[in-house]
């Protein structure tokens, strides 16, 4: 099976010219199921019920008509109409039934034709397929729109919608998709509507995948907590010392020591007897970049061209044994920072999964873009670690983890990195963003996006932009898009290429632009339609506030603040507090929470 596939099939029999009509398949019209009844097996799972509880609601939201649930029924009844959820016996045995076998826990298939309709994926417990397939088909043919957490758009069916026939098949091009904001992490359900698989444990969501984060794990397998005191040759040899207290979870391993490699590997293969449903495990350097420098290790890495040499060399012979129980199990490392650059001559065992981190790069331009050195040098790395290996993820940042709530203008280049991700055979991303955040700058209209793209990478960036602006903001919408597009023009035409940690002026954000930020979103407050728009529309303001303060945003001494600034700054810092506060904003930076930002602020400026 194609690891990416998208097919709309119109089956089409044989025409016979004769006096009687030719038997063509028909399609279904969605505003005419009454006496239509929603049938799963009578086992169903947990998330196949959950999926025909889905339909039932967002239909009858947009046809007012209510369908049934049932087990499947006797099947002398299939003339009957009816909407197959999961796979089941009466599905197979209907004019639109098909086999799941062979499907992977996330592939599903959507049949409708000849008055009935057949949605479903592989049956069981843990797998997503027909879940998916049920939000899919509500996308695609009802014109649901999955925008955020409180707010899910459901246009009416009306008189007339034919669907069909159609036989569609899909396959993500993803095993691991995770748009990673604090509105998803926090809301199971949501992310499973988002096809965010990562997140939801529930069964009735269908569980996680079960691919995990590749992340700094050293700390966990080995840690100088237990063993610096007697052991410290089991750390990293750095400046002619072991240092203990080392920042970014601790000192790095060395790697070349026979001790640590026994210890390690103790602790990952206790880790998947632990937990059998893993299917990838993580042997990965810490945060920092104090690697080992002794003879051994120096040598290897020299040898190499790259750190990545002695740590390849470890993560190779953790796989080996791994490999001997757990076969289909994979062990990942991070390509990340100092071990970015493949090695020379060491290759990665089959089992080895690399996750390369694009934390160097330019988030103004496209991965691929060759006018930006930063990015055109992360693609090449990427170009020789695929040569090497077939079990590659992406770690992608995606803010300015600085200032969270600062203007980001990078809008434009998701879909084409993520569509460059996939285009080089990754099989998971994972797209950092203000995950341990709520409320960061226009994260709900970006979650939107990453998290649509990952799951069908063809998807227009722009048309996913276009379309949450004009739902969530109502009237509003024009302002708010005028904005951001100044914002990304402004910056692309600036020259600047800076990574995910800045200030305002490095993304191309002067005062000029904030109080053109200001003027957009006080027009979309005066152009929206009711109250629920105008409050999204304050919500979605609070970048633009963040962007005016930035004269006084990182002074930490009153005394030193001119009092003329701070009179004019007073009010839009006042303004700029409640609307955080009244939009339950968390945070101002992937470090600081915004409590400790509203007293320094309130201080700086007599508040």
């Amino acid at each position: 099976m194609n690891r990416y596939v998208v097919t709309v099939i119109i089956s089409l029999y044989p025409v016979i010219v004769c006096s009687v009509s030719a038997a063509v398949p028909r399609g279904v019209n969605l505003s005419k199921l009454v006496n239509w009844d929603i049938i799963m097996a009578e086992d169903a799972s947990p998330s196949e019920i959950y999926a025909a509880e889905e339909f039932q609601n967002h239909f009858a939201q947009a046809s007012g008509i209510h369908l049934p649930i049932a087990s499947e029924p006797n099947l002398t009844t299939t003339g009957k109409r009816h909407i197959y959820i999961g796979s089941s016996s009466a599905m197979r045995a209907s004019n639109v039934g098909f086999s799941t076998d062979e499907f992977g826990e996330e592939d599903f298939r959507i049949i409708v034709r000849n008055d009935n309709v057949a949605i479903a994926g592989q049956p069981r417990a843990g797998a997503r397929g027909t879940l998916y397939g049920v939000y899919t088909f509500l996308e695609d043919y009802v014109g649901v729109r999955f925008l955020t957490v409180d707010h899910t758009y459901i246009p009416a069916i009306g008189t007339w919608r034919v669907v069909g026939p159609l036989d569609r098949f899909y396959h993500s091009p993803l095993r691991f998709r995770w748009s990673y904001y604090g509105e998803t992490n926090r809301n199971p359900a949501f992310a499973t509507r988002i096809r965010v698989n990562t997140v939801a444990g529930d069964a009735k969501l269908g569980s996680k995948t079960g691919l995990n984060l590749i992340n700094h794990s050293f700390h966990r397998h080995l840690s100088p907590q237990n063993y610096g005191k007697e052991h410290p040759e089991y750390f990293a040899l750095v400046e002619g010392e072991r240092k203990l207290e080392v920042g970014g979870g601790g000192p790095e391993l060395c790697l070349t020591n026979p001790d640590v490699l026994r210890i390690v590997t103790d602790s990952v293969l206790d880790a998947l007897r632990k937990n059998p449903s893993m299917e990838n495990i993580s042997v990965s350097q810490n945060d920092n970049n104090k690697y080992c420098r002794c003879d051994r290790c120096a040598a290897l890495d020299e040898r190499e061209g790259t750190p990545m040499g002695s740590l390849l060399t470890f993560v190779n012979a953790v796989s080996d044994e791994v490999a001997k129980g757990y076969p289909d199990v994979m062990v990942g490392t991070l390509s990340y920072w100092y071990s970015r650059k493949p090695p020379k001559t060491i290759k990665p065992r089959p089992n080895v999964q690399i996750q390369l981190c694009s934390i160097e790069c330019c988030v103004l331009h496209a991965i691929n873009d060759p006018r930006c050195k930063k990015n055109v040098e992360f693609c090449q790395d990427l170009a020789n670690w695929g040569r090497m290996c077939k079990r590659i993820s992406i770690w992608n940042y995606n803010t300015n983890f600085s200032n969270y709530l600062l203007p980001c203008p990078n809008l434009r280049v998701l879909e084409s990195n993520i569509r460059y991700f996939v285009a080089n055979n990754a099989i998971g991303i994972f797209m950092q963003a203000a995950g341990n955040a709520l409320g960061a700058e226009l994260s709900e209209l970006r979650n939107y996006v990453m998290a649509n793209l990952l799951w069908d990478p063809t998807k227009s960036g722009r048309r996913l932009v276009d379309e949450f602006l004009d739902l969530h903001y109502g009237r509003g919408a024009e302002p708010i898009r005028r904005f951001i597009n100044l914002t990304h023009q402004k910056a692309l035409a600036s020259g600047l290429h800076p990574n995910c940690f800045g200030k305002a002026k490095d993304y191309a954000i002067d005062e000029s632009m904030a109080q053109a930020g200001l003027d957009a979103f006080a027009e979309a407050t005066t152009l929206a339609e009711n109250s629920t728009v105008r409050i999204r529309v304050e919500k979605a303001s609070i970048c633009a506030y963040r962007a005016a303060i930035e004269p006084i945003w990182y002074m930490t001494d009153d005394s030193t603040v001119d009092p003329a600034l701070a009179e004019r700054m007073k009010p839009l810092v006042k303004r700029f507090l409640e609307l955080c506060k009244k939009h339950g904003v968390t945070h101002a930076s992937e470090r600081s929470r915004l409590e400790a930002e509203s007293k320094r602020l309130k201080r700086i400026v007599g508040l």
